[in-house]
């Protein structure tokens, strides 16, 4: 993919999902806890890094999470694309709180936690789990407000956005009003067009071409994790 101007009214931000970690692996649920990349995570890291090198694209910015998975996935992608700035970290692109379920997986949390997994699997936007956790409505309004924000600062510009499952299907939501078809895969690609006017367009989703290869040299060793809600 060469060069292509971005449109001086809208800010184009390359989102991508951060490498699989050790609670991925083992079906944890994250949220704002932290879980470090296992060493399929880091090779999927420089897997999305070297496939944005390989665009020949200029990025204005990176942004990260502030949670140590994004971190480390968006410092590759730095690295790889010789990117000299400073990362920019943001609190506001974390995975959602899950309150008293992080740590948990969910076999374990119908023991340790059973009012949050009742909150957690019930149908209600509106409902906070426990534990400090947060609601849907409170998610999406904060994705909402983060991904705006990062646009009305990069107008006619390309960023990347390193973030999380929950945060990208929020966001999908957000731009398209239903929830996306399947899993949002770690280390995927997923590009939005964001304009002046707050007007939302996915322009691709899910791409993971980069983490083919990857897979076949591991000759079946590892099993892609794919997203579920706060991991």
């Amino acid at each position: 993919m060469g060069e292509m101007a971005v449109p001086s009214n809208v800010a184009e931000l390359l989102v991508v999902r951060h490498g699989e970690t050790d609670w991925n692996a083992l079906g944890r649920l994250e949220g704002h806890a932290e879980s470090d990349l296992n060493e399929a995570g880091k090779k999927q890291a420089q897997a999305v890094a070297e496939k944005l090198a390989s665009l020949g694209l200029e990025f204005a910015a990176i942004y990260s999470s502030d949670l140590q998975r994004a971190l480390d996935t968006a410092q590759a992608i730095a690295e790889k694309c010789q990117f000299r700035s400073k990362i920019t970290v943001r609190e506001n692109l974390r995975e959602r709180c899950l309150g008293d379920l992080e740590g948990f997986t969910r076999t374990e949390a119908r023991t340790a936690a059973p009012e949050a997994l009742k909150v957690f699997m019930k149908n209600d936007d509106s409902l906070p789990i426990p534990g400090g956790g947060e609601s849907m409505e409170q998610l999406c309004l904060r994705v909402q407000d983060a991904f705006e924000q990062i646009a009305s600062e990069n107008l006619g510009k390309r960023v990347v956005v390193v973030t999380h499952g929950g945060v990208l299907r929020t966001s999908h939501i957000i731009a398209r009003g239903l929830p996306c078809i399947g899993k949002v895969v770690n280390a995927s690609i997923n590009t939005f067009r964001i304009s002046d006017e707050k007007e939302w367009e996915i322009c691709s989703w899910g791409d993971v071409g980069h983490l083919h290869a990857f897979e076949r040299s591991l000759a079946g060793d590892w099993v892609p994790q794919y997203w579920v809600w706060g991991r």
